[in-house]
């Protein structure tokens, strides 16, 4: 791959022709629409996500005639070039000197672009950037721009595998997934987590439909001109969550929807009973993981570890075994209830406190209480095997 370094090429070059897609969140044009700001394999635009605090502290760098870092491009052919680093920089440019935010001045005054005195204007104009122009073969420029963008805000694995496969499946991806503005992302946000602009629901929709071989998935689905797979498959696992789950809890976002869906679709599920038993879960103080509740019913109720029930604390257990061993001894019996009825060696044993493990007398699926009167200590073998009875 081959560098030239420009030197001569000003703020208000890249600026001309500059567009900006409200729609898409993203630079589109510069440098009279020779310049792509934003090819697919770029992150989308995230330096007004925080307030705008890192695009106005590009704008207070330039005033300042502080240096805002080397950018790189993409020559594409004598007539394109693209952005391989410096988006997000290059698109604060823009929106600030098309009046698309404000910035404070030395007094604290609020001030666009087109109301900045003139020699400030001249001075962000007349800037110029270091940059280096590019020219290689498509996995060399892929390559290069995953090393540069190891630094500074890193981008996350979705966003490395819209560079790796951009194409036309990514652009229509990211129409549908990574935009803020579509109606549907407030529904999609009660079970996905993330933002949409760092690609988490694409990742997410993708991660779904490809069971979690999302490589593979884009690598194969590149250059499809279509996404109906992909949107028909996230749209099935969301409706059948909403109509399995009616109530939406706060605990329902993030969960893995995808693989609970594969494994639990073709059972029939009454939504009014799932509701009550959620709320009953809810309601119960030993439930300690009500992220855990919602796979806990969809898969019958029998794995008790997915809501990490409370469990019986070392003050109760010293107390039960105290009281359970005095008994036991004055019967001349096992201190473990079950080894007492045994017919063997240990019908008469008494363990250590160590030896044994506290036990629900009526099992807690079964409304038993994590307390002092449903507590027994058992032999750890008899405890082990007890189960759910």
């Amino acid at each position: 791959m081959e560098a030239n370094l420009l030197t001569s090429i000003t703020v208000a070059e890249i600026c001309t022709g500059f567009v900006y897609s409200e729609l898409e969140g993203k630079g589109l044009f510069g440098l009279s629409g020779k310049l792509t700001i934003q090819p697919e394999y770029q992150r989308n635009y995230i330096y007004a996500s925080d307030g705008g605090k890192r695009e106005m502290a590009v704008i207070e760098s330039v005033l300042r005639g502080y240096p805002i870092g080397l950018i790189y491009f993409n020559k594409v052919n004598n007539n394109r070039l693209e952005v391989l680093d410096g988006q997000q920089r290059i698109t604060s440019l823009g929106r600030f000197v098309t009046d698309k935010f404000i910035i404070k001045d030395e007094n604290g005054m609020e001030q666009l672009f087109g109301g900045m005195a003139k020699e400030k204007k001249k001075k962000i104009l007349e800037t110029k950037l270091l940059i280096y122009e590019c020219e290689g073969t498509e996995s060399e420029i892929k390559e290069w721009f995953k090393t540069i963008n190891i630094a500074g805000v890193p981008l996350t694995n979705q966003e490395l595998l819209n560079a790796v496969y951009s194409g036309t499946f990514v652009t229509l991806g990211k129409e549908e997934f990574s935009n803020s503005l579509n109606t549907n992302i407030q529904k999609w946000s009660a079970y996905i987590s993330g933002s949409a602009n760092r690609q988490e629901y694409l990742e997410c929709a993708l991660d779904w439909v490809s069971k979690g071989n999302i490589g593979d998935y884009m690598s194969r689905h590149r250059n499809d001109t279509n996404i109906t797979e992909l949107k028909k498959y996230f749209k099935t696992v969301i409706e059948w969550v909403s109509k399995v789950f009616s109530d939406v809890e706060k605990e329902m976002c993030g969960l893995d929807w995808g693989r609970l869906y594969e494994e639990h679709h073709n059972k029939a599920y009454d939504p009014k009973k799932i509701s009550k038993l959620v709320q009953n879960l809810y309601s119960d103080p030993y439930v300690k993981n009500r992220k855990g509740i919602f796979e806990y019913i969809l898969g019958g109720s029998k794995n008790k570890k997915l809501l990490d029930i409370r469990i019986f604390d070392d003050a109760t257990k010293r107390s039960v075994y105290t009281t359970q061993t005095a008994k036991a001894k004055k019967e001349n019996k096992s201190n473990c209830s079950l080894c007492k009825i045994e017919h063997d060696a240990n019908k008469s044993r008494i363990y250590k406190l160590e030896e044994m493990e506290a036990d629900h007398v009526t099992a807690w699926s079964k409304g038993g209480g994590t307390d002092t009167k449903n507590c027994e200590m058992l032999c750890k073998t008899h405890n082990r095997a007890k189960g759910n009875k």
